[in-house]
């Protein structure tokens, strides 16, 4: 019966998939049009520039952080350690970051460190930091946000576990990535469902990319830009069934794709690109779906080149 209600949800998916996202792009703000600043290289393409911003923000004391993003965690901080709550889809997305991870861990050329370095941006309550922290091969994870009430949250559940008490183990600082200290690097960077809440996710990604160390590895999830992923995050998640609170996604900031390949593409010393689309059943969780990235939800990664 389950396999029968997966088969019908794909089927409609790839329908609404087919729907040309062109003149979608049309309708980004001006103020997500890229102007890199001359130590980068132009976006390559139009695709990209609807999507990209590297423009530092005058408004903001740190650019890619949108406060009104920051209020709107605040307010879930409460429930986000509540596997049936708001953040339900985190809880269950989470299940698939680390095999996503060890995926492209095992695709380079060279060995990777024996005891990895974590930064997780944008960490929110520390789902992904606590389960990067327990994995064997962790040697510290350093979770930063923006957003105070949550990062206390997080806090206060880590210390529910003597192992994320051991020193250096799990350290959360409450932080923009602007913040960090420019020499500080690591093994793995992560932004889990974060590049879609910032307001210039071409600077963004540049402040993590510089703490990536050469051979590292700059993981993330977002969401494409498309008529099927409208229906699926704002009107059904958010509107109809609720198991996303109102607010939670601004549809205008989600970014396709190729506009993510192609940014990467025309950054200097960046290689092994690995998209994964990833599909929510109702039932079943979150399954990974061949193409589905050019639609809706996807992991992606990047490898620093070795120098």
């Amino acid at each position: 019966m389950a396999s029968r209600r997966t088969a019908r949800l794909l089927r409609a998916l790839e329908t609404t998939s087919r729907i040309s996202p062109a003149p979608l792009r049309t309708t980004l703000p001006a103020s997500r049009i890229s102007s890199l600043s001359a130590t980068h290289r132009p976006l390559a393409t139009a695709t990209t520039s609807h999507a990209f911003s590297t423009s530092p923000s005058t408004k903001h004391g740190h650019g890619s952080v949108d406060p009104t993003e920051v209020s709107h965690f605040n307010t879930l901080a409460s429930s986000w350690w509540d596997p049936h709550g708001p953040s339900r889809l985190l809880h269950l997305m989470d299940q698939m970051r680390h095999p996503f991870i060890q995926g492209c861990l095992a695709s380079q050329p060279t060995p990777p460190p024996s005891r990895l370095r974590y930064l997780d941006v944008g960490c929110g309550g520390g789902i992904f930091a606590e389960s990067a922290a327990r994995q064997p091969n962790t040697a510290s994870v350093l979770g930063i946000d923006p957003t105070p009430e949550v990062l206390a949250v997080a806090e206060a559940h880590k210390r529910q576990d003597p192992l994320l008490m051991q020193e250096g183990r799990l350290t959360y600082k409450n932080i923009a990535v602007e913040q960090l200290p420019a020499d500080e690097t690591f093994d793995v960077v992560s932004c889990f469902e974060v590049v879609e809440h910032v307001n210039t996710p071409g600077e963004f990604l540049q402040h993590l990319m510089a703490h990536v160390r050469p051979g590292g590895w700059l993981v993330g999830s977002t969401i494409a830009r498309t008529w099927t992923s409208w229906a699926t995050t704002k009107l059904v998640a958010e509107d109809v069934l609720g198991i996303v609170p109102p607010g939670t996604h601004d549809w205008n900031k989600y970014i396709n794709e190729d506009e993510l390949r192609g940014w990467f593409a025309g950054q200097e010393g960046w290689e092994s690109p690995r998209i994964v689309g990833v599909v929510y059943v109702p039932g079943l969780g979150w399954k990974e779906v061949p193409s589905s990235e050019k639609f809706g939800n996807y992991f992606f990664a990047f490898r620093k080149r070795e120098a």
